[in-house]
């Protein structure tokens, strides 16, 4: 009796172990993958915005150069012009136009606390016109109001096309429904936000289109006195919401103020612990100080390198496409302080 008990014993195992041993061998069926609707709505809609631009580009006979807009996006500039103001990374500004980059900002706002009816400042230097068009897509995608202060001065790549600026791109994108937002105000931008290091024809070119947009022009070199109008600007644009996130594109004077504490800030939702004095803060400080939390947009490779998107990309990726919609839940829900 023992010897057939224990022929039963060994051959159940004997079963239970080629039964596991399948189950390591075959594949088990892939979990669907959705990815979040807000991200991927933000994505399609930066895509819309891009094809838009070049669309307008063509139309009004600007060149977009294949050697260095490789995706014919029309929002890669020029090397130099006399509206240029500081030196820009070309591989930089190109991986910025990735549709998947308004995804990203989806995910920092959410993180940040923005929901519907609230109203998002936004910064903006005319050096990375992708990474506003990205901001404009995730804030009006989720429902917010943007309320936006841009300067027209641009670094090489960046809106830097005397016949192309970022007030031409953005006309545009009105025209063609891609947007609805007007800035509550424009700066020439560069040193001191008065275009004191591009050329006076740039300065004198730049005014005309301002002083024609009929948007208010802010003039005023005195850093602590920009500041507090920007402030002000937001503040009374903005209601009756509340601004419940600062997002800074680029690195404009007056965003980011003169002390060399803003030069340790991380890209992406950052923590700003420092505070100078007036005379050497900016906005993000400004809003710092005031418990608004702050979205610095300016280290491309380190955004693209942190939520899993590729550098100077060939072609554009299709939205969707990134490491940052498959992590996206996990990186909301982390710890605010994970994400800085």
């Amino acid at each position: 009796m023992m010897m057939k008990k224990e022929k039963w014993i060994y051959a159940g195992a004997l079963i239970g172990l080629i039964v596991f041993g399948l189950y390591i061998v075959i594949p088990s069926r892939p979990r669907a993958f959705t990815a979040d609707p807000d991200m991927m709505r933000a994505a399609k809609t930066m895509m819309r915005a891009v094809d838009a631009v070049r669309d307008c580009a063509l139309s009004e006979g600007v060149t977009i150069d294949a050697a260095t807009d490789i995706n014919q996006t029309g929002l890669i500039g020029i090397e130099d012009s006399p509206i240029t103001t500081s030196l820009g990374n070309l591989e930089a500004k190109r991986t910025s136009t990735n549709p998947n980059f308004a995804a990203v900002m989806v995910l920092l706002l959410k993180k940040a606390g923005v929901r519907r009816g609230d109203a998002v400042a936004v910064g903006a230097s005319s050096s990375f016109p992708a990474l506003i068009i990205a901001t404009l897509s995730a804030v009006e995608d989720l429902g917010a109001k943007p309320v936006m202060i841009c300067s027209l001065g641009a670094s090489n790549w960046g809106a830097n096309n005397p016949s192309f600026t970022w007030l031409e791109m953005l006309d545009c994108l009105r025209e063609k429904k891609v947007f609805g937002v007007q800035p509550v105000a424009l700066s020439l931008g560069g040193q001191n936000d008065d275009g004191s290091d591009m050329f006076e024809e740039g300065r004198a070119l730049l005014t005309r289109k301002i002083e024609k947009s009929g948007v208010f022009f802010l003039r005023e070199s005195d850093l602590a006195a920009n500041v507090r109008k920007r402030m002000e600007l937001y503040e009374t644009s903005a209601a009756p919401a509340r601004i419940k996130a600062f997002v800074n594109v680029g690195g404009g004077w007056a965003d980011m103020g003169t002390d060399s504490s803003v030069l340790k800030l991380r890209p992406g939702l950052t923590a700003v612990r420092d505070i100078p004095p007036p005379n050497k803060r900016g906005v993000m400080q400004e809003m710092a100080l005031r418990k608004t939390p702050v979205i610095h947009l300016l280290y491309v490779k380190g955004l693209a390198d942190r939520y899993g998107l590729p550098w100077d990309p060939v072609p554009l990726p299709e939205p969707g496409e990134g490491e940052v919609f498959r992590s996206s839940r996990r990186l909301v829900t982390r710890p605010a302080n994970s994400l800085r």
